[in-house]
């Protein structure tokens, strides 16, 4: 908590360090340049987020209140600098115009705003209306994109590695769900906590995904970034809940080191212990617990999901086995005794997560 009581927010980039680490350590200078700057970028974005925190946030005019269940979007455009949030281009009800990424940012926005509030009656990122804002053409070459505690941010990506960041709708939810968490159960982003942080904003963009395409829970790809990549790439995508660790094997960007079971959890303190790797435990559950349940994966995986991030028993410093026993406890509340209950518990148990 701040010192204001209100939540801490926390920096949360879609791209691991490790991957980062990775190109700036390539052989070719332009590769490895883009990398370290991004690296640097988000250095001095994470500074300047702890810093405010600290020192509390600027005063800000006062929007008009939203119409309830209403969103109230508005995306800026950076202009390829760095000075947030840039130069408003696209507000709420403004018809489309003729860049792409600011259309496809606005849409995002909107495609997690409708599924919060259709699946779950949650009322944008806080549950009370909360603005959303996006900024798009963030720096030079950025291979990045974040949440800050307050907004989107959006990079172009440097057209060899990684493309323009608001491509995939799931990376746009992915990032916006970690505002969802920062108001709910606002999960220390470290180690096991830390991974339940990164898996539930995983979760939720597949599912704002396969809300936006209408698809089963035996359709969707179950692919976290597909789409992001580059044609020189080898590999599909960022991650996979469906097979953890099969995301991409690249002679520049190295193998996906994430795990789908305790048997192969990480231990390492780098990438604030392994937050966006280990995240595929709890990832591939829920894959598990949704492809058994068949349907709509947002409506009974889903809701058991968000039961526990929104509950208040979920603790801050939670390790998997607290958050997997509370699922087992909001899928036996919500829906009894019956298969619900029956595939969340066989999912922790398949993946090497105990419940209590």
């Amino acid at each position: 908590m701040t010192k204001n009581g209100g939540f801490e927010p926390v920096f949360c980039t879609i791209i691991p360090p490790h991957v980062l680490d990775r190109l700036a350590q390539s052989d070719d200078p332009a590769l490895s340049g883009r990398a370290r700057r991004t690296i640097q970028r988000d250095a001095h974005e994470r500074t300047r987020r702890h810093l405010t925190t600290v020192a509390g946030a600027p005063a800000v005019a006062l929007l008009a209140e939203a119409e309830p269940g209403k969103p109230q979007r508005t995306v800026y455009d950076a202009r390829h600098g760095t000075d947030l949030p840039g130069t408003k281009v696209r507000g709420e009800g403004d018809e489309p115009g003729q860049d792409a990424t600011v259309n496809r940012a606005y849409a995002g926005l909107g495609a997690t705003f409708e599924l919060l509030l259709k699946a779950y009656a949650r009322d944008s990122i806080d549950g009370d209306g909360l603005p959303m804002d996006a900024t798009v053409h963030y720096d030079e070459e950025y291979n990045n994109a974040f949440w800050n505690g307050e907004q989107m941010v959006f990079g172009d990506g440097d057209g060899e590695i990684f493309l323009d960041f608001t491509i995939p709708v799931d990376v746009i939810g992915h990032e916006l769900a970690h505002g969802v968490t920062q108001y709910t159960a606002n999960l220390t982003y470290f180690g096991q906590p830390g991974a339940l942080n990164e898996s539930v904003s995983d979760v939720f963009g597949a599912l704002i995904k396969q809300y936006t395409l209408g698809q089963s829970a035996d359709e969707a790809d179950w692919l976290i970034g597909a789409g992001l990549l580059a044609p020189r790439v080898t590999g599909k995508a960022l991650r996979s809940m469906k097979e953890p660790g099969t995301a991409y094997d690249d002679d520049v960007l190295g193998k996906d080191p994430q795990p789908a079971t305790m048997d192969d959890y990480v231990r390492t303190g780098r990438d604030n212990g392994g937050v966006h790797i280990n995240s595929g435990i709890p990832n591939h559950a829920f894959y598990l617990a949704a492809t058994t349940l068949g349907g709509h994966a947002w409506e009974r995986a889903g809701q058991v999901w968000y039961d526990v991030l929104t509950g208040g028993e979920l603790e801050q410093d939670a390790k998997f086995t607290d958050f997997a026993t509370l699922t087992v406890k909001a899928a036996r509340a919500r829906y009894g005794e019956g298969e619900e209950l029956q595939a969340v518990s066989k999912a922790w148990e398949r993946v090497g997560v105990r419940t209590l």
